[in-house]
């Protein structure tokens, strides 16, 4: 499958540059260093990387130019992995099929980590490497700080660990979902946006795609776990219905969520329709987030 070689490719591309992004701090203690390895390389498909590097590419960017603020994204994405996973918040045990951070390394050096690992991607964005333009870096910085913070990922992880103490709507589980997993995807196509001076209205039909996709990934997450096989998958699974979670799922049924997914799927299409045949690749990668059985 040609979008399965691409995604791999880029995916390969990401490990590489992380492996040297993350080598050479001798200052680091040895379980720091070691820890940051484990939670940043050798695992996960780099979908939101993946996403920034071929928004970037519908704007003639090469992958190599955009290379960086795909690495940066990632250092947040297995920060919140890290922390998501830490037993005060959703307290899970297994990871990619391995243990997860603070089972391996224990709790206060998983939270060093994951604290180390988001602050990197900031040194990371804000180095004339990522892109030689301060003010192409200036806006990057601030779009990741945006997506990452109290106004995205940790204001939707606020209101999905509240929602197991009171009951959200359908919509209220959208909007929850749509910060808390959505706010990475938008910036991911955002910032491919930002990278190749693309114009406003190019950048809003990135940004529908970007929520939409963020929406069916999220939704066809919950099925996994509702349907899915604990050891393909590598994390355990039936998680969000012990712990009375709220979503989607469990407000629509099996059959609702996957109605639901696929009206997602059809909305992330038509938002880059405009791109002709240069976004043929962003619309593989919806069915794939939507069918994916890992």
């Amino acid at each position: 499958m040609a979008f399965a070689r691409v995604l791999e490719r880029h995916a390969s591309a990401i490990e590489r540059r992380l492996e040297a992004l993350l080598a050479g701090n001798e200052d680091a203690p040895a379980a720091l260093d070691a820890a940051m390895r484990y939670a940043a390389l050798g695992g996960g498909k780099r979908i939101r990387p993946f996403l920034l590097i071929e928004s970037a590419w519908l704007f003639g960017v090469a992958e190599d130019r955009a290379l960086d603020a795909a690495c940066a994204l990632e250092c947040v994405h297995c920060y919140s992995l890290a922390h998501d996973d830490l037993p005060a918040m959703d307290d899970d045990d297994m990871r990619r099929g391995r243990p997860t951070l603070h089972i391996a390394f224990g709790e206060a050096t998983a939270i060093l980590a994951g604290d180390a690992l988001f602050t990197l991607a900031f040194e990371i964005l804000s180095s004339p490497t990522s892109h030689e333009d301060a003010d192409i870096r200036s806006e990057l910085v601030f779009n990741l700080a945006k997506a990452a913070g109290w106004r995205g990922m940790a204001l939707g992880q606020a209101i999905d660990l509240d929602a197991e103490r009171q009951d959200l709507n359908a919509d209220g589980v959208a909007g929850m979902q749509t910060l808390k997993t959505g706010a990475l995807f938008r910036f991911a196509c955002e910032a491919g946006a930002i990278l190749g001076r693309a114009s406003a209205s190019d950048r809003e039909k990135l940004r529908a795609y970007a929520t939409a996709l963020g929406q069916a990934f999220q939704l066809a997450d919950d099925l996994l776990d509702a349907q899915g096989d604990a050891k393909a998958i590598g994390k355990a699974v039936a998680k969000d219905e012990g712990r009375g979670k709220a979503t989607l799922v469990a407000l629509l049924g099996v059959e609702g969520a996957k109605k639901r997914l696929a009206a997602l799927v059809a909305e992330a299409e038509n938002a880059v329709a405009p791109f002709g045949s240069k976004a043929a690749t962003l619309i593989e990668a919806a069915h794939f987030i939507a069918e994916r059985r890992t």
